[in-house]
């Protein structure tokens, strides 16, 4: 399920996405989170400001992930350029530091992203879901950038 093209698997959002992203970008800013939907926070590692996004934090196994759904997109790149951000719901904000996860120990961690989170992302996916076998899990990973993020006190 990996690219066949030389550059990155990326799913660019239709305007209509784009939209929405934005409603829900500000519904969180605002204190309202839609099944732990957060803001996500990171700088750009061009133009130095922050640049905001709505995601799904995961927790799997006691640990904490964001999940790329659409691929290598802008925040992805900025966050293995900054290695931190934030996640805001309302006035709670969390900061955090990243680390991106090797596609070899991604197949727990998108099977359960899967199983909580697919029946919003499965148009990213390719046909992959939570009921998808490990082969096809681990042949999309490449796809998908997984950090585990870590909470600052």
């Amino acid at each position: 399920m990996s690219s066949s093209s030389s550059s990155p698997y990326y799913l660019k959002a239709s305007p209509m996405t784009v939209r929405l992203n934005s409603v829900m970008g500000w519904l969180a800013r605002h204190g309202v989170s839609i099944a732990g939907l957060a803001e996500l926070s990171v700088r750009g590692r061009k133009s130095g400001q922050l640049q905001r996004i709505p995601v799904n934090p995961h927790r799997y196994d006691g640990e904490q992930y964001l999940i790329s759904a659409r691929g290598h997109s802008q925040w992805v790149r900025n966050m293995r350029a900054a290695g931190h951000g934030e996640l805001r719901v309302g006035r709670k904000v969390r900061t955090f530091t990243a680390v991106e996860v090797p596609d070899a120990e991604k197949l727990p961690v998108l099977r359960t992203y899967l199983e909580r989170w697919g029946w919003e992302v499965k148009d990213y996916f390719k046909g992959v879901t939570a009921a998808s076998s490990d082969e096809e899990i681990i042949a999309a990973a490449p796809d998908h950038p997984v950090f585990r993020i870590t909470i600052r006190d």
